[in-house]
């Protein structure tokens, strides 16, 4: 399942897809209708027949439907289906609109958009999390791109339901010249001529913050949004389509399955399942499982015949080959005669692509072809004959549930769920292992170096379990002359004796992981500790970005030996982390719910994660333990923006600090406080009367608030630590603008003014 944050976009297959447009269950919300606006290459439609909803059912292409209503598992959800192969050319764009005709999306309660295959899977999940006073939702869109289409995730509302969403895409507003569209029409049928060209007038509307014609703006106050307190996976399928009228009943679902309400009777025939393609043949002996999935990364692979280059002894050989630019990567298969060492080199590059014995004369490695395109050049250096063929990334071996054997260096996609492999690996001469991972969104993402899930020195017997991604994904075995044998089991709950649970991570010594959000989209707690440590910068957890370069998170000299913090917290699905302990650690992730909400005054200990739901507010932190162990910061972070502020740094000392908590409206705000897990703190939210008021001359020690509330003037900023910092805030207390870094002079304006620095600080007014 690939669940996707506002903004974002996932490719989808060019296949017939069913599209939710769902809600929580809950008796007295507001009922919401799904419709699908169709749109060509301008961004228009062509006519209201390009408008598909519970009154026009059908497009007359036949290749946009709504099916209806389907409830199950305390979810409610219209149905949409799109038909993406037989959509017609002018389409470009495919809108997923909901309307609100009884109330406003602020009051639904866990709204979302999911994208659904053939076969059940879940190819795109969109939860709304910022619906207010709109009446009408675009969650999202399918368009094309580069021959295939993908989903994003819109997120834009209108307080003028359906019918003013409408205008926004060609449909002209006028008097009273015909109904809205959003009320019920004859429906169309789907042999029904082509769409009426031209736009079709509708009745005075507007977009949210914009007044209709001849009245004032619309002012809906925001009603008091219920949201459930855990995640929203529906629970329930599509309803099923109807069968052709030659085709026996269906029969019925079997007892545990959710009820679903009955599409309407011009609903295609169900799409039947992607057939399983038959176990691969494999010329050495190894046993290929394939799995029911193909390969959907962002763009289409390369595709091309076969080269294969044959020599004796050292050669260069050139790979004739028009590899388009930032062409992901593929495969270099290799096959030796009497000798089995084998090195092959791009010249110019400092990696080699094979420089290794090759265990039973074969081996498969990857290839990343220049940035630029174009053919490419191979240096083979061997002491006899040697065959090298250049495949495409579709050749890759299909890793599937099951037990793969085999020896020597391999390549092997994985497009399943997530899984845990259990590898065993044994090699009599001494040499190395290394299994490493590639994965990313788009294929120029593979040419990024691999995370390395196993690797093994000196003959090591490797008896190890990873776990590996949702796919696609491809897992390559490296530097190997073991014979060795691949696992690949669904992933599952573990016991306490050491087994990872779900949500829990364990180890020992340094090492990367992979945490995987168990809610896309939101933020989680993660409950750490390092056991056996040292407050150290050395004993630490670090954030691993996609290009492999690390940023501090957690260390326990900052955050103590144990205590809370909060990943996820931009929305991402998964967060590569390298451990650096030599002892045993772990790692558990907690639902964003389990923070304390701050309502008043709060006092703790440790590293700790609380919620806080007022406006912006200025918030007190002092030190409350007698010993002045360890420094004691406290952070402010909304989602789903990710954006962190300081709130303040008491250092080590048991002064109070005074500073502003800012609070973006369309998000959530965590207070972060950092401290190791003996320091005693407590919080107060502060009125902003509490700030002094900037004076002639206002002082102050390390972070502060004061607030300016006369006309404009000049200020200097004196620190005798000789770092300051002076920032403005904007109503939401969020940095606006960085005044001075040095003493000034420096002009200011009414509101209020931060202060972070090292030791006492002045601030003085210009005459």
């Amino acid at each position: 399942m690939t669940h996707i944050t506002k903004g974002a976009n996932a490719p989808v297959p060019t296949v017939p897809l069913r599209v939710a447009v769902g809600r929580s269950r809950v008796p007295g919300v507001p009922a919401v209708e799904a419709a699908a606006l169709l749109l060509d290459g301008t961004g228009s439609v062509r006519g209201d027949a390009d408008i598909v909803f519970h009154g026009q059912p059908a497009h007359p292409s036949g290749t946009v439907r709504h099916l209806g209503t389907g409830e199950g598992g305390g979810q409610l959800a219209e149905w949409l289906e799109l038909d993406l192969p037989r959509i017609e050319p002018a389409v470009q764009r495919v809108l997923i609109a909901g309307s609100c005709d009884d109330g406003v999306f602020g009051q639904v309660p866990g709204l979302y958009a999911q994208v659904v295959a053939p076969d059940g899977a879940v190819v795109a999940h969109y939860d709304v999390t910022d619906a207010s006073s709109e009446t009408a939702f675009v969650l999202g869109e399918f368009y094309r791109r580069a021959g295939a289409w993908k989903f994003r995730a819109v997120g834009q509302g209108y307080d003028s339901g359906l019918a003013g969403l409408a205008t926004d895409f060609g449909v002209v507003v006028a008097g009273s010249a015909a109904p809205p569209v959003a009320q019920a029409a004859p429906p169309v049928a789907p042999a029904a001529a082509a769409p009426v060209s031209g736009p079709v007038p509708l009745t005075g509307v507007g977009k949210t913050g914009v007044a209709p014609a001849g009245g004032a703006a619309s002012a809906v106050p925001a009603p008091t949004v219920v949201r459930p307190a855990g995640p929203v996976f529906p629970a329930f399928a599509p309803p099923a389509a109807a069968p052709p009228a030659s085709a026996p009943p269906a029969a019925a679902p079997p007892a545990s399955a959710p009820p679903a309400a009955a599409p309407p009777a011009s609903a295609p025939a169900a799409v039947p399942a992607a057939s399983v393609p038959a176990p691969a043949a494999d010329p050495y002996g190894v046993t290929v499982l394939t799995d029911d999935g193909a390969p959907s990364w962002g763009g289409e692979p390369f595709e091309f015949e076969q080269r294969t280059f044959t020599g004796d002894k050292g050669r260069t050989v050139v790979v004739d080959l028009p590899f388009p630019p930032d062409s992901g990567p593929v495969i270099l298969e290799a096959k030796v005669q009497e000798y089995h060492f084998l090195h092959v080199q791009i010249p110019g590059r400092e990696d080699d692509v094979f420089c290794t014995d090759l265990p039973d004369h074969y081996g498969r490695a990857l290839l990343v072809p220049p940035r630029k395109g174009g053919p490419l050049k191979l240096k083979v250096r061997h002491s006899g004959k040697w065959e090298l063929t250049v495949l495409p990334l579709s050749a890759a071996r299909r890793l599937g549930a099951g037990t793969i054997e085999g020896s020597g260096r391999e390549v092997f996609l994985h497009t399943g769920p997530a899984a845990e492999v259990k590898v065993r690996a044994t090699d009599r001469h001494s040499g190395w292992f290394q299994l490493n991972c590639h994965a990313g969104d788009t294929l120029g993402e593979l040419r990024r170096p691999a995370e390395e899930l196993v690797h093994a020195w000196n003959g090591r017997r490797v008896k190890e379990t990873v776990r590996i991604p949702e796919g696609p994904l491809l897992l390559v075995i490296d530097k190997s002359r073991h014979q060795w044998e691949l696992t690949v089991e669904p992933e599952k709950t573990r016991s306490g004796s050491g087994r990872r649970a779900a949500g829990v991570y364990e180890g020992k010594g340094d090492k990367k992981i992979t945490l995987v959000s168990p809610r896309p989209g939101r933020p989680a707690l993660v409950r750490y500790e390092f056991k056996d440590a040292e407050h150290s910068y050395g004993v630490e957890a670090r954030s691993v970005d996609e290009y492999g370069d690390e940023t501090e998170w957690v260390n326990t000299h900052a955050h103590g030996l144990r205590g809370t913090a909060l990943t996820f917290g931009a929305g991402a699905s998964e967060r590569a982390v390298q451990v650096k302990h030599s002892g045993p650690w772990s790692f558990e992730l907690l639902p964003e719910e389990q923070a304390p909400l701050i309502t008043g005054p709060v006092e703790g200990r440790g590293t700790t994660v609380l919620r806080y739901q007022g406006p912006p507010t200025l918030m007190t932190v002092r030190r409350t333990s007698r010993k002045k162990e360890g420094r004691l910061t406290a952070h402010a972070w909304n989602h789903p923006y990710g954006k962190s502020t300081i709130i303040a740094d008491v250092s080590d000392r048991h002064r109070p600090a005074l500073g502003p908590v800012w609070v973006d409206p369309g998000g959530t705000c965590f207070i972060l406080v950092g401290c190791p897990e003996s320091t005693k703190w407590r919080l107060e939210p502060a009125a902003f009367t509490d700030a002094p008021l900037l004076g002639a001359r206002t002082q102050g020690t390390a972070y502060g608030v004061v607030r300016h509330t006369g006309p404009d003037t000049e200020v200097s900023v004196v620190s005798t630590g000789g770092i300051q910092h002076l920032y403005q805030l904007d109503e939401n207390l969020f940095p606006r603008r960085k005044v001075t870094a040095t003493s000034g002079p420096y002009h200011i304006s009414e509101g209020i003014l931060h202060v972070r620095a090292i030791g006492d600080w002045v601030i003085e007014k210009r005459s």
